[in-house]
């Protein structure tokens, strides 16, 4: 018995309409397909209407997998009615229009009125709502009727009729899944240019599938840009897939590439692909290929069953978790470039904007202050600073606003902002809030409190790069007399302020006490870390760049901002300690973010 058909309200908000490629066959991109369209229709309780769409009209397979007629009207009967509406009809029936483009879009919807589209949907799946439509009647017309249909005429008769039946199928479902014909073919560039919102490109990693994707991203997105009424998203996910799980070397290898041995690499290709598209000059795909690689699987190679019926969603080798990770991106937008550890502060930061406007106070504001503070240091360590910077003034508004200029969680946001300004160079603006820090924190705390000496440590380091050396000595010397009363001469931490004064001498110019200060505190680490460690390293390597300035010329002398005299080295001068923002770290036992961890044995 036929199941039933279309019988959905619209939606309050317009669903998505992704579109499924692959270059060449054999990529399983129909499984694929069909797999997270299941698993989307069971979301919330089995409420999330989806549809597929088969256009892969030459061969067409997406019935095989559910329990529908394999004969019945589809795609090529709703085109076949489109056209014959379209030769009864002028592009200029509505002549309330005011131009060609709008013309196009109320003949396109009046001949999707009058064929009625939603009977060619019908119901795949009585348990959920999960719709298909087919690619056609196959009866002994359809190959004559499928050449018959002339596509690029169709387009030409009526542009936007492809555009607007998308935006027809967005409004009753939340996710549209259309299963494309593989290669440059008519249907393929319907599919993959004019229908979407999302493209999906299924391959294996090879040249012809790699060549194939990279060159359609160039031809899609650029066709998309060079045309005012296609001005609208696309997002592109690559999916690899049919990955050998048990072959580490060589999925490392198709992964990563290999130029003297001709080899791509799947990563910098969608990365420099993606990039060029969206005009992006940092483009990383590492946490996004970590977690999606469609395995190789007994279940994805034999038969029609789908492995997302009969797995457990918790085994961590199953197809099913490789395709909850991609839906982790692909469902709330997210771009392939967003890590993994970005996406759920993004959602909860969302979340908590969303409740702050309908009236939380405290409960609500402080919660998505950390998780605003939590993203700005994600985008700090990406390098991602103006979105960091944004991120960490929100959080410190919400802060000011609910406990105060002086509460302590609100200088350490403060503190964190500065850090970040400084490391942008914007050192006027972190000074100022560098400045408000120190002088709560003595009030607060006590001149020798650690984060006293954390927020003078990091004033002096401004001071510095603004030319105002006499001030940043007596500052990082007031830390260091400090350190040694409280820790001793040989704690990290007071080592650690040795570092940053000779980086303090270095901006000075004054090589000559710091290449002496170096020289104690490279023997300390080595005795403290090792001599292998890599605060220790990066000590040596200060020191051989100070004892070679020594040897040579002095640069020209340049006035600082003050109108002071005096030869700076500029931002790049390599430091011996961590940069302010981290130097409390070591006061703490603590490596900075991505060095190497200090051993605890060491901290006393």
């Amino acid at each position: 018995m036929e199941p039933h058909r279309l019988s959905l309200p619209p939606l309050d908000e317009p669903g998505e309409v992704a579109t499924f490629y692959s270059h060449k066959g054999g990529a399983g991109r129909t499984m694929a397909l069909a797999n997270l369209a299941v698993m989307l229709a069971r979301r919330h309780n089995a409420t999330v209407p989806t549809l597929m769409i088969d256009w892969d009209m030459e061969a067409p397979g997406l019935h095989h997998y559910f329990k529908v007629q394999p004969d019945g009207p589809g795609v090529l009967e709703l085109f076949e009615a489109c056209r014959d509406q379209l030769l009864r009809r002028s592009r200029h029936a509505a002549e309330s229009c005011a131009d060609e483009g709008e013309r196009d879009t109320a003949l396109a919807q009046a001949v999707l009125d009058a064929v009625g589209w939603e009977q060619y949907v019908t119901r795949a799946d009585l348990g959920r709502p999960l719709y298909l439509m087919r690619a056609g009647r196959q009866d002994g017309s359809y190959a004559e009727r499928l050449a018959r249909l002339d596509w690029e005429a169709l387009f030409d008769a009526c542009p936007a009729l492809f555009r607007v039946f998308a935006e027809n199928l967005a409004r009753r479902f939340r996710h549209v899944l259309v299963d494309a014909r593989a290669g440059r073919t008519e249907t393929a560039g319907i599919c993959t240019t004019l229908l979407p919102t999302r493209l999906v490109l299924v391959f294996t990693p090879n040249h012809q599938h790699l060549e194939g994707l990279e060159a359609l991203v160039q031809r899609t997105t650029t066709w998309r840009r060079s045309h005012e009424e296609e001005q609208r998203p696309l997002l592109i996910y690559p999916l690899p897939s049919r990955i050998e799980m048990n072959d580490s070397a060589q999925r490392a290898l198709w992964r990563r590439g290999d130029p003297e041995r001709r080899i791509p690499g799947y990563q910098p290709l969608f990365e420099r692909a993606l990039g060029e598209a969206y005009g992006l000059s940092r483009v990383s795909l590492e946490s996004y290929f970590n977690e999606v690689q469609l395995q190789q699987s007994r279940s994805l190679a034999c038969g029609e069953a789908l492995p997302v019926n009969g797995e457990l969603d918790d085994d961590r080798f199953s197809v099913t978790r490789t395709f909850e990770a991609f839906l982790g991106w692909f469902l709330g937008g997210h771009r392939p470039w967003q890590s993994r550890d970005e996406i759920p502060l993004l959602d909860a930061v969302a979340a908590g904007r969303a409740a702050m406007e309908r009236g939380g106070g405290r409960g609500v504001s402080l919660p998505l202050a950390r998780d605003l503070a939590r993203l700005g240091q994600l985008y700090r360590r990406e390098g991602r600073l103006e979105q960091a910077a944004a991120c960490l003034e929100e959080g410190l508004s919400l802060h000011v606003l609910i406990l105060g200029d002086d509460h302590a969680d609100t200088l350490d946001s403060k503190a964190e902002l500065a850090d970040l300004l400084f490391e942008q160079e914007k050192y006027h603006e972190a000074h100022f809030l560098q400045e408000a820090v120190l002088e709560a924190r003595e009030r607060m705390f006590g001149a020798g409190a650690p984060p006293t000496l954390e927020a003078s440590t990091a004033l002096a380091a401004t001071l510095a790069q603004l030319g105002q050396f006499p001030e940043a000595l007596a500052l990082q010397d007031a830390v260091i007399d400090a350190y040694s009363r409280q820790l001793g001469g040989e704690h990290l931490a007071t080592v650690e302020s040795l570092a940053i004064r000779a980086d303090i001498l270095s901006l000075a110019e004054r090589i000559e006490p710091a290449a002496e200060l170096l020289e104690q505190v490279l023997a300390l680490r080595t005795r403290l870390l090792g001599p292998e460690h890599v605060d220790t390293v990066r000590t040596r390597k200060v020191l051989a760049h100070a004892k070679a300035r020594l040897r040579q010329p002095e640069p020209p002398a340049v006035r600082d901002v003050h109108g002071r005299e005096h030869r700076m080295v500029g931002i790049d001068q390599p430091r011996a300690g961590y940069p302010a923002a981290q130097a409390h770290r070591a006061a703490r036992g603590e490596a900075p973010a991505g060095e190497l961890s200090v051993p605890r044995s060491v901290v006393r």
